[in-house]
């Protein structure tokens, strides 16, 4: 896929340095890509500068003016499919982009709707968001800090266990808060796993909503799916594999994995015909570092047929020995 990834709160790219939200530096200039330049005022915001560009938005820096901090803002802009005009509206490219284009902005929307709706320290939180200019706009809080991708890339050892059951605590509370309104990540990996500067606490980024929806219409399905990490029941719509809680559990088992091993499981898809998973639980190397619990729980999580694995987040979590807690319950905000 393309080196730049858009994620919900930040643009992240493995080149690029570690600044701003999630990583990423803005490339010299602006509006030379049909992005914003600094010292553009949209609503109560002024764009400070580009922090990236992807297939499916534009994330920029800005100050708000009103409460005078620093935000991240999103603007849905796929380029694929539109442009933006002289006056600064977005338009479409021609009349057979305009119908991708508005489901790919509903599904932005949704995504905006469905992440204010949450308040959880580990979820990605949405300040608002507005249209205006022929598209949308997403105001964020301007996050600090590293992808796991990169701070497993920082500990080439292996993590030990209790930093890596700190990381997996925030990240499957937050997947749980999502589950609870039936709703379902569907693309956990570690780059859509931020860990805050300073705190360490995770942040679980990019629902990929708009990316999802418009790849679905190109039926580009390769783009979205990261091989090591989606179950198989994300590759096909099967009527006796449903997705649910489970599929996350899978890409977080496998996000586990990484960590643990320095490489995904073999692909789901692969393993449904001949499946070459060696589990954890029996590698005698890996039990000196890691209990048993924890080896076994990635197993189950990992599981090739959806009924073989934990079925919630709260049952893996039973598993990993991540005690019950009580901000689970109390997750949706007035």
């Amino acid at each position: 896929g393309d080196a730049t990834r858009v994620v919900t709160g930040s643009i992240l790219s493995p080149t690029q340095p570690r600044t701003g939200t999630g990583a990423g530096s803005a490339p010299a200039g602006g509006g030379d890509a049909g992005t914003l330049p600094p010292g553009s005022v949209i609503a109560e915001f002024e764009i400070t500068r580009l922090i990236g560009q992807g297939g499916f938005g534009v994330v920029y820096e800005a100050w708000d003016h009103t409460l005078e901090r620093v935000v991240a803002i999103k603007e849905y802009l796929p380029t694929s499919l539109a442009t933006r005009t002289g006056d600064g509206t977005i338009m479409p490219l021609s009349e057979r982009h305009r119908e991708t284009f508005d489901l790919g902005m509903r599904s932005f929307i949704n995504e905006a709707r469905l992440l204010a709706q949450f308040d959880h320290p580990s979820l990605l939180k949405v300040y608002r968001f507005w249209q205006e200019r022929g598209t949308t706009y997403m105001v964020m809080p301007f996050y600090r800090g590293d992808t796991l991708r990169q701070a497993l890339a920082d500990i080439p050892a292996g993590v030990d266990e209790g930093w890596l059951l700190r990381v997996m605590d925030g990240v499957s509370q937050a997947l749980a808060v999502m589950h609870a309104a039936n709703c379902f990540h569907r693309d956990i990996a570690p780059d859509n796993i931020l860990l805050l500067e300073g705190s360490g606490r995770p942040v679980v980024l990019d629902f990929g909503a708009a990316r999802r929806v418009i790849s679905d219409k190109t039926q580009a399905i390769t783009v979205i799916l990261k091989p090591g990490y989606a179950p198989v029941e994300q590759y096909a719509e099967m009527p006796d594999m449903k997705q649910g809680p489970w599929t996350d559990v899978y890409a977080l088992a496998a996000v586990m994995h990484v960590a643990i091993c320095g490489r995904s499981p073999p692909p789901s898809v692969a393993r449904i015909l001949s499946d070459s998973y060696v589990p954890l639980a029996g590698n005698e190397q890996l039990q000196q570092r890691y209990s048993p619990a924890l080896l076994a729980a990635v197993d189950a999580g990992l599981a090739v047929r959806p009924e073989g694995r934990p079925q919630s987040m709260a049952e893996f979590r039973q598993q990993l020995g991540l005690e019950e807690t009580t901000t689970i319950a109390a997750t949706r905000s007035a």
